[in-house]
């Protein structure tokens, strides 16, 4: 039986856009991708107000749409993919499909979904203690990523990790 997938999406919200800017999620075997996402000219607001975002970053470190498609397809076919439940996550999965014009290979599903003894709020408490208790910094997608795989792991989900 293989492990749960999870993932985890950093993104950048103004009044004008929404788009992922980082996306982090777990394989078969419980170790982990993150990558640094390039932003799709049609995300970005004609202002170019980005609040306190980069854009040069993500331009010059950021994998290109097309690359980042290719991973998800090869990693994550026919798999439901266990979010946090709080952010846009399928917006900016459909995001980043839309703009190479392609459909996400998975289906997203709240962490509810995968977990049943806990209501949606005992579980966010859960995984933001998760998070102080291992020093961990929130916004770090691959941080939520390993909080949902630590979560898991406490209720029986996952044998090693």
């Amino acid at each position: 039986m293989s492990l749960p997938r999870f993932l985890d999406i950093e993104y950048c919200q103004t009044d004008d856009s929404l788009f992922p800017t980082a996306i982090a999620w777990s394989l078969a075997d419980g170790q982990m991708k993150t990558v640094v996402i390039a932003p799709d000219e049609s995300w970005l607001p004609e202002d170019g107000d980005l609040g306190d975002v980069d854009l040069r970053h993500l331009e010059e470190q950021g994998v290109p749409l097309l690359e980042l498609t290719r991973e998800l397809h090869e990693d994550l076919p026919d798999q439901t993919v266990y979010v946090d439940g709080l952010d846009p996550d399928e917006i900016l999965i459909d995001l980043i499909f839309g703009a190479v014009h392609q459909e996400a290979p998975f289906e997203i599903a709240p962490i509810a979904e995968l977990i049943h003894g806990l209501d949606t709020d005992t579980l966010e408490d859960r995984r933001r203690q998760l998070l102080f208790e291992e020093g961990l910094e929130p916004q770090l997608p691959e941080n939520g990523v390993y909080a949902l795989l630590l979560l898991a792991k406490e209720e029986g989900y996952l044998e090693d990790l």
